[in-house]
């Protein structure tokens, strides 16, 4: 397949690094594990790719058929690439793993970024606040967890000790791990709440299940369903790209 985006996501950089616990070590690897690829037919198609060393971030790649989907005719394959990753981690924990409470009465979001929680209200958020200020949402039934480390371990004690009714089920998503792998949660968490850990990634979500996603998602962001913010850079500038963007808030996305 012709490679015509592919995104720098988290999970390329840990990919890459050795970090990820998918990660083998087998040398050499081109990194990437999803893109937006045109095949011989010239569709355009978003893919996943199984566990492989032959990455996306190349000019041509190797996928699996049945692990993507066609997109429609004009597509900007730039913000498809800079989308759906991200947006299937939280969609697929909420789809396969808690299919029951998808349709989300209230949503709060919180975060460690002052100046990024104030602008998630305009994107459908009804409340916002800080890791320090948790106990505010203490009364949610589901937490989808991006952070991980020890500020989830200290927001979910808060969290847990404010909620008006302790043995109302609570629902806490792992997804990402940005602040650490590991998080010291206290056993009292786990006795004094009606607390369920669960965690959303390979492994735990048959890989079947990401891939009967993908129609839909696909659809939802090809129908403008999420604000995405991308910025497409020449795959020759992958070094720079790869070393200064850490941390920026549009999600890079390499173009040939």
């Amino acid at each position: 397949m012709e490679v015509l985006a592919a995104g720098l996501h988290p999970r390329v950089r840990s990919q890459a690094d050795g970090s990820h616990y998918t990660t083998t070590g087998e040398l050499p690897l081109v990194p990437g594990i999803d893109g937006v690829v045109r095949d011989p037919k010239g569709r355009i198609r978003y893919t996943v790719l199984d566990d492989t060393r032959l990455g996306t971030m190349a000019e041509r790649t190797v996928i699996d058929l049945d692990r993507s989907v066609v997109l429609p005719s004009g597509i900007d394959p730039v913000q498809v690439a800079a989308a759906m990753n991200p947006a299937m981690s939280s969609w697929v924990a909420l789809r396969r793993r808690i299919a029951k409470r998808f349709g989300a009465g209230r949503v709060v979001a919180a975060g460690r970024d002052t100046g990024r929680l104030a602008g998630l209200r305009a994107l459908g958020a009804d409340a916002t606040c800080t890791f320090d200020e948790l106990a505010r949402a203490a009364d949610v039934d589901v937490v989808i967890d991006y952070v991980w480390g020890e500020p989830t371990a200290r927001a979910m004690v808060d969290l847990l000790s404010a909620r008006t009714d302790r043995s109302a089920p609570l629902t806490w998503i792992e997804v990402g791990s940005v602040a650490g792998p590991e998080a010291a949660v206290p056993s009292a968490a786990l006795r004094s709440a009606r607390l369920q850990l669960v965690g959303s990634g390979i492994g735990s979500v048959p890989g079947r299940d990401f891939v009967k996603e993908l129609p839909m998602l696909a659809s939802a962001v090809a129908d403008g369903a999420f604000d995405v913010r991308a910025r497409a850079v020449p795959l020759a500038e992958v070094e720079q790209a790869w070393t200064a963007t850490a941390g920026l808030a549009d999600r890079i996305v390499f173009v040939p």
